[in-house]
């Protein structure tokens, strides 16, 4: 799999230290930035990790900062991309399994590599299940274009 990974400066530790098990898994690593843990703007590598994954060049995205809800937001401004911010394992895999989410954010300032392995491979390993939450992921692509939904209780 493809991933877009990425940080600012508060998350640039966590980043650095899911990325080797991340490689180790197989999966082709795309390093979006920060490189280092000097001051950056947190909009800046979560827009270029969404974008490649809402464009197709990557399969999945993992950005990381200080709580996870900023480069989140960001994130969820794209088109295409449904971000997740995962405290937990479950999180991680409800969101993939009903919610079809292609984005996970992490809080470097709330997590250690101990706690987001397990957050980050449930992401990278759970399937979205489709059926009715299809339907449901339709609507999100369809409140981003602008279309009026119809109801269905």
């Amino acid at each position: 799999m493809r991933i877009a990974i990425g940080s600012d400066h508060a998350g640039y530790e966590l980043k650095e230290a899911v990325a080797p098990s991340l490689a180790a898994a197989g999966h082709e690593l795309i390093d979006v930035g920060t490189d280092s843990t000097e001051s950056v703007d947190y909009p800046d590598p979560a827009v270029r990790a969404a974008r490649m994954v809402a464009e197709g060049a990557a399969d999945r995205g993992v950005i990381v900062c200080g709580s996870g809800v900023g480069v989140a937001i960001v994130a969820n401004k794209v088109d295409g991309v449904r971000a997740v911010n995962a405290h937990d394992a479950e999180e991680a895999e409800m969101s993939r399994r009903h919610n079809d989410a292609n984005v996970l954010t992490l809080g470097g300032r709330r997590l250690d590599a101990e706690a987001a392995d397990p957050i980050v491979e449930t992401f990278l390993g759970t399937e979205f299940e489709g059926g009715r939450h299809a339907r449901r992921v339709e609507k999100i692509a369809a409140v981003e274009s602008g279309a009026e939904l119809l109801e269905n209780r």
